[in-house]
């Protein structure tokens, strides 16, 4: 059995791709904290009694549902309701930055030259825009294989379809990603 101590430790270890995660998915910043914090009282007050193994797990399943549950409650809201957000216009003062946090993990940046790292910029940039334009499932299948380094196994629990499922949605990412920088003169 996870004890506090374990528990607490890997919230804190998930928290940042958690959130990353639902960001990808839902599009909107607060809604994105909404769900991690959701998900992880639900991990908590349900299953802080299984063995520290299980909750990765656990957490993935849960976080993918209440990801599921936010759609359902929007489709229901949006039939019922005009959000008057909707009319505003659009600014870029809450703009999220893929990968930001691997942006200083290392010293190489003090190093670049400026257009190195303009160029480094505008490229996560892209790679982000073009990861967000995926349907959603293959985009859950690549974010969960490749930013959460989930095996196949873990993902289709998680995504809850077999592991055939997973691999085509991931082929499938991978080769729409390929192609769509492809065009855009990025070179993996």
């Amino acid at each position: 059995m996870a004890t506090e101590q374990e528990l607490s430790d890997f919230l804190k270890s998930v928290e940042k791709r958690a959130y990353k995660r639902c960001v990808y998915h839902v599009r909107e910043e607060e809604a994105a904290l909404d769900i991690v914090q959701d998900s992880m009282m639900k991990l908590a007050e349900h299953y802080g009694d299984k063995p520290a193994a299980e909750l990765p797990m656990l957490f993935q399943r849960i976080l993918s549902n209440c990801i599921l549950d936010w759609f359902r409650r929007q489709k229901t809201r949006n039939a019922l309701f005009s959000n008057l957000s909707d009319f505003e216009s659009a600014s870029d003062d809450g703009e999220f930055d893929l990968l930001e946090t691997f942006a200083g993990a290392d010293d190489s940046e003090r190093v670049e030259s400026a257009e190195d790292s303009t160029r480094r910029q505008q490229t996560l940039r892209e790679i982000e825009a073009q990861i967000q334009e995926l349907p959603a499932r293959q985009r859950e299948a690549f974010l969960m294989r490749y930013w959460e380094e989930m095996d196949v196994a873990e993902t289709a629990a998680a995504m809850g379809c077999s592991e055939g499922s997973v691999k085509t949605h991931c082929s499938r990412a991978v080769q729409a990603l390929s192609k769509a920088l492809k065009a855009k003169g990025i070179q993996p």
